[in-house]
């Protein structure tokens, strides 16, 4: 049998494996117990007392996550000078028409 670690011991003393823990006393007890340098995912079991073999039973769904999945929205506007201002103003991050028409064609991508 494998030795437990002394941070796995900690861990395993920070909360009761027989409680019933609400969603926000969970997610606090997981991130007390995390010893994990970066942001670390974990998964969530819920117990919806459905049968999946039923039809009328299905459970599905999508969820919109807070914070979105971690990709960085650029926005390339290619316009007449006299329009500059206003894709600016709306939030473009590049903003032209000949210089980046020119990079394009030579193959620039990172947008």
């Amino acid at each position: 049998m494998a030795k437990i670690s002394k941070k796995r011991k900690e861990a395993f003393a920070k909360f009761d494996k027989n409680k019933v823990y609400s969603l926000a006393e969970a997610v606090q007890v997981v991130k007390d117990i995390t010893y994990t340098k970066f942001d670390a995912s974990f998964d969530i079991d819920v117990r919806l007392g459905v049968d999946p073999r039923k039809a009328n039973q299905m459970v599905r769904g999508i969820v919109a996550l807070p914070h979105g999945t971690g990709k960085v929205v650029r926005v390339l506007v290619l316009c007449t000078p006299d329009k500059e201002e206003e894709a600016k103003a709306a939030g473009a991050d590049h903003v032209g028409l000949d210089e980046y028409v020119d990079k394009i064609k030579k193959g620039w991508t990172d947008i």
